[in-house]
């Protein structure tokens, strides 16, 4: 008689070590044999935090030898808290289409990868789930953090709720049950959690319904945006549009949500439907640019104060303290002033050789009165932000932005994507910001401003762009596109001094 076999791939702090607990203590409850191994690590960061168990069905012999570790191809039913976790272990052929299920939540966590990227680092969510489909026997997905924040419990408890729910095991739900009390810890947030998983395994249509009606709730109050979307622009940009509007509505105002949608015009104008698509998704990113007043938004959200709540497992009652660390330099300083006062500023950096040398460090306790209403004062400041110098600044590289894109579009679809993509440099601020912005400008004046000149062919502006795109973003100190850009120089030039 061959054991079950359980694999659990886990974040650190998702309580992977928790839950298997949890089910070893359920399948000795039953009298079942079993045996884990836990081989603590750092996840996604540089290893992996694994956990593998191996029950045997009821009338095994108790002598029976299990195994350590998990084989290629031999796991019956694989848990992950993360989905990049599930492709993990699928690259590492624990998870096969002839024998395992696959039990993981949906929603992300970055990789440090992903995070030191300098445009969007974040892996392909949309192959993950193919590989997902196509390399396990069954699948049980649905977003089992949201679903932990709902109960009022745990990830690791809706995790072992849905594996109670597949049915994978020989053990019931009471003994699941069972194990939770015994351990005695958030007895009933675990259960509730548990509940919930156990029903998301089961059916997935109330997970839908609450996603319906959580962006019926985000649309409140730009609904005739929304509609004026859906009236004029083509059905495959409408996702990427409308959660725009949401987006900039809610980090400025109604004005500036119409203001999205009367630059998207110019582009639906050009009649392609993918490049109002890329244009849409890159616009409300570069519109809703970080600074000051939007960190202060998000770090005295009320969400955020749940979530850091949860986080760190701190009951209703027991007190929280929480100490936000920044450091401006005069450059976060001066995005906030107006326009000519900033300018002075920047330029007495400058002089005097602080810019870029010089910053504050601050610590604020936002969970005290003062801490808090210090950043709500700033967060406040949303009536101020068009009177910047960022937002002056922003709005006029977005233009630039767009100009070139809509004068790249009669001589090429292709050249127009690539422009829209560039996007992707400017990001962040501070440092971020200016390193990505500057290297932005550089493709646009050596490559971008040749090829609309018609200096290039628009294929060969096309791959020209790219190619600079690639190299900017994978060296944040530029020297991989200056070689880049020499490259296109040299294999343009006899182009250039023939149409000259």
């Amino acid at each position: 008689m061959k054991p079950l076999t359980i694999l659990i791939g886990a974040l650190g702090g998702d309580g992977g070590g928790v839950l298997c607990d949890w089910i070893v203590s359920a399948a000795q409850s039953r009298g079942l044999a079993v045996q884990a191994t836990q081989i603590p690590g750092v996840a996604q960061r540089t290893g992996a935090t694994t956990y593998y168990v191996e029950v045997m069905p009821a009338g095994a012999v108790s002598s029976s030898v299990l195994a350590l570790n998990p084989a290629i191809g031999e796991v019956d039913v694989a848990l992950a808290t993360e989905l990049l976790e599930a492709g993990r272990m699928i690259f590492n052929g624990f998870v096969t289409p002839d024998r395992t299920t696959l039990i993981a939540s949906t929603h992300r966590v970055l990789a440090i990868g992903e995070r030191m990227a300098m445009g969007d680092g974040s892996f392909d969510v949309g192959r993950l789930l193919r590989a997902v489909k196509e390399r396990s026997r069954e699948q049980i997905l649905f977003d089992m953090d949201q679903a932990a924040e709902e109960s009022g419990g745990v990830l690791n408890a809706v995790l072992l709720g849905a594996l109670a729910g597949s049915g994978k095991l020989p053990i019931p739900d009471s003994a699941f049950e069972a194990a939770i009390r015994h351990a005695g810890k958030s007895v009933d947030s675990n259960l509730a959690a548990f509940a919930f998983g156990r029903g998301h395994a089961r059916g997935e249509l109330e997970q839908a319904v609450r996603e319906h009606r959580k962006r019926q709730t985000a649309a409140q109050g730009v609904e005739d945006l929304i509609a004026r979307a859906r009236t004029g622009y083509p059905l495959a940009s409408l996702d990427m549009v409308e959660e725009g509007i949401r987006r900039l509505a809610a980090y400025q105002d109604r004005r500036y949500a119409m203001l999205y949608l009367d630059r998207l015009d110019s582009i639906h104008a050009v009649g392609s439907a993918d490049l109002l698509r890329e244009v849409a998704r890159h616009l409300a990113v570069r519109m809703s640019f970080e600074d000051v007043i939007r960190v202060a938004q998000a770090k005295t959200s009320a969400e955020r104060m749940g979530r850091v709540r949860a986080e760190v497992r701190a009951g209703e009652h027991e007190p929280l303290e929480i100490t936000e660390h920044f450091k401006p330099g005069i450059e976060e300083i001066a995005a906030v002033l107006p326009p000519a006062m900033a300018r002075r500023l920047l330029g007495w950096g400058e002089r005097t050789g602080r810019l870029g040398k010089t910053y504050f460090s601050m610590h604020v306790r936002t969970t005290t009165i003062l801490g808090f209403a210090r950043l709500r004062l700033v967060a406040g400041l949303r009536w101020w932000r068009p009177r910047t110098f960022r937002y002056v600044e922003e709005q006029a590289e977005i233009g630039r932005w767009l100009g070139e894109i809509r004068a790249a579009a009669p001589l090429g679809l292709d050249l127009a994507r690539e422009i829209a993509e560039s996007a992707r440099l400017v990001k962040g601020y501070g440092d971020t910001h200016r390193r990505g912005l500057g290297n932005y400008r550089r493709i646009a004046d050596e490559v971008i401003a040749p090829a609309l000149a018609g200096r290039m062919t628009p294929r060969a502006a096309a791959d020209a762009v790219a190619n600079a795109r690639v190299a900017a973003l994978a060296d944040p100190e530029g020297d991989s596109l200056s070689r880049t850009l020499a490259a296109i120089a040299s294999a343009t030039a006899p182009l250039r001094q023939a149409a000259e």
